[in-house]
């Protein structure tokens, strides 16, 4: 069921009309996907993970024990651990391709979900919608209880 609610697609980041690099998250990590120049050697690329960098500041700061980075078929995936589990992030870097306020308001909304069932894992929240403001997935304390 948890599945359901994890990332539906990524979300890309464009600049002068080329796709510079595309995300997703869930409540504990943030995924960057870099698609690489074709015909250069992967073993001429390297990625350095900073707390709060990587390449470019990050919008928030990151557990650089557990993040890590791969190249697969082409394209480099990093994956940030959120020090900050359940916060939502609207960009993975400062100032570049930050959601619009209603992408980052269905986000905030799916990482609750996530909260929701990970903390009740009988249920399946997947349908839940939010009536009114979704509270911060980081700060949610408690769960759902059933009559």
């Amino acid at each position: 069921m948890a599945e359901k609610l994890g990332p539906e697609k990524r979300h890309t980041f464009v600049h002068n009309g080329q796709k510079v690099f595309e995300w997703d998250q869930t409540l504990e990590e943030v995924n960057m996907y870099i698609e690489l120049p074709k015909g250069v050697p992967t073993k001429l690329f390297h990625c350095t993970i900073k707390a709060s960098h990587v390449e470019h500041d990050l919008t928030h700061p990151v557990k650089t024990d557990s993040s890590f980075w791969t190249i697969e078929d082409g394209e480099m995936h990093i994956t940030l651990q959120k020090r900050e589990k359940g916060k939502t992030w609207s960009s993975p870097i400062q100032g570049q391709g930050v959601l619009d306020p209603y992408a980052a308001d269905q986000e905030q909304k799916r990482l609750m979900l996530q909260r929701f069932q990970e903390e009740n894992p009988g249920f399946d929240f997947s349908q839940a919608q939010f009536s009114g403001t979704c509270p911060d997935p980081r700060t949610f304390m408690g769960g759902i209880r059933s009559e």
